[in-house]
């Protein structure tokens, strides 16, 4: 058995490309910045940052290019995957992508809205404030799933086998 999963957590690099396919087919893609801040042996600061190629294909994509904003956090659940193509002199050239099948929009706000209600139930629109420094921000209406979700999960493709990702063995 083997496993392909990412997951990142960080910062939109550029406003997402859209392309649109065949049969209205969406394609998205953009840079995300995730960082590592640690302090060295001589006791400076130091902040490593590495840039992941993100892509996100059919409703997803949709969804990025009314959502997705330079600078926004995000949530990814996704996979690598890694391409070749020969570029205009005739060298092999290689990319690596990541192949994102879930996201979820995060925002840093004063205040934090959440959703009252039973955990396993609908849940209804009652907002309260709170003082926390994070907050779930969902997409616009207009955005259909093919499942059925509850607002503050995060959106995926559908593309899943009908399993929760907290039912996953990892």
């Amino acid at each position: 058995m083997s496993i392909n999963k990412v997951i990142l957590v960080g910062n939109v690099g550029k406003d997402p490309v859209i392309r649109y396919f065949d049969k209205g087919v969406a394609k998205a893609t953009f840079p995300l910045a995730t960082s590592e801040t640690y302090t060295n042996q001589q006791g400076e600061t130091i902040t490593s940052t590495e840039w992941h190629n993100i892509v996100l294909w059919r409703s997803l994509a949709e969804v990025a290019e009314k959502t997705v904003k330079k600078g926004a956090q995000l949530y990814i659940v996704g996979k690598i995957k890694t391409r070749s193509y020969v570029d205009k002199d005739g060298n092999n050239k290689y990319i690596t992508e990541i192949l994102a099948d879930t996201i979820l929009l995060l925002e840093k706000k004063q205040t934090q809205t959440s959703y009252s209600g039973k955990p396993d139930g609908p849940r209804d629109n009652h907002h309260e404030k709170s003082g926390s420094s994070s907050a779930v921000n969902e997409p616009g209406a207009t955005y259909n799933p093919p499942d059925e979700t509850i607002p503050g999960t995060p959106l995926s493709n559908g593309t899943g086998n009908g399993q929760n990702e907290d039912d996953l063995p990892f």
